[in-house]
């Protein structure tokens, strides 16, 4: 199965973190699945990083060059087709990230790895 990681659920797998649910976890750690993190997620830690909400052991890009690979984790580009889906979707929230992420599950039918539950209002399948 093709799964994206929301930006927290990648985080936590990455360092290991018993906020990941044991399902996630599963789900994520399953060789017979494949994992996507979107360029947005990326984008996001890159802010978080900037504004000091978030910390990681390394510069960002060394960082996800090391990890990425090391955690079988693919980049999922945003597309035109992403960026414009974001236009028609209703705004059950205003979060810029997770609108993006949203219209990349419903443009790929990819479901999203995410604790965040606000992703069922768009009619994209979450795992947690």
């Amino acid at each position: 199965m093709n799964l994206l990681l929301d930006t927290h659920a990648f985080l936590w797998f990455i360092v290991n973190d018993n906020r990941l649910s044991a399902r996630a976890l599963a789900l994520v750690a399953s060789p017979a699945n494949r994992r996507f993190l979107s360029i947005a997620s990326v984008w996001e830690m890159a802010i978080k990083l900037s504004l000091g909400k978030l910390t990681v052991a390394q510069p960002l890009g060394q960082f996800l060059s090391q990890q990425l690979p090391r955690n079988r984790i693919e980049l999922l580009e945003i597309t035109l087709e992403h960026a414009v889906a974001v236009a028609t979707l209703p705004f059950h929230h205003r979060d810029p990230f997770d609108r993006l992420l949203a219209a990349q599950c419903q443009a790929g039918n990819l479901p999203i790895v995410s604790h965040d539950s606000i992703f069922d209002a768009y009619s994209v399948q979450r795992f947690w």
